[in-house]
């Protein structure tokens, strides 16, 4: 049975979030122990939740990912905006040209856009802004959704 990305986000949540209220201002650094592998997503992926509930709504993530760390062909539910922080990400939109982004490059996947994302060249790190409730979908190379275990099962881990 797989579980949902929501439920496991929601364990990470409570790990690394503190109470925030839409209306408290926040200024903040995140601590190395605040930064957890989450089962839905690939293992050389780790995620801070900065702002919100991904199990409820919108939320800020801070991500990180070591060299050739690739989340595969996948959609959302809700919007995502992606600003990368440090090193190289590579991003591949279905019927759009990839584009390596740099430091204060943005993406933005509407609703249920199929895409990848890959760190090259060395380790990477990112923001990612879902305006929903978080949630992944892994697609086959013709578009079908897939298990994540079968998603993630396919990968090499990078070295």
């Amino acid at each position: 049975m797989r579980m949902p990305c929501s439920v496991v986000l929601l364990s990470l949540m409570m790990a690394t979030a503190v109470a925030q209220q839409a209306d408290k201002p926040v200024a903040q650094n995140t601590s190395p122990s605040q930064f957890q592998k989450n089962p839905a997503l690939p293992d050389c992926l780790t995620l801070a939740v900065e702002r919100g509930d991904p199990s409820n709504g919108p939320s800020i993530l801070l991500v990180k990912g070591t060299k050739g760390c690739s989340a595969p062909w996948h959609f959302h539910s809700p919007n995502e905006q992606l600003m990368m922080v440090s090193g190289m990400g590579r991003v591949e939109m279905k019927g759009e040209h990839a584009v390596n982004l740099h430091s204060g490059g943005f993406a933005y996947a509407p609703v249920k856009h199929v895409h990848q994302f890959t760190c090259v060249g060395g380790p990477c790190s990112f923001f990612l802004h879902s305006d929903g409730p978080f949630d992944i979908h892994y697609v086959d190379q013709n578009g079908s959704e897939i298990p994540a275990e079968q998603a993630l099962h396919r990968q090499h881990k990078p070295s």
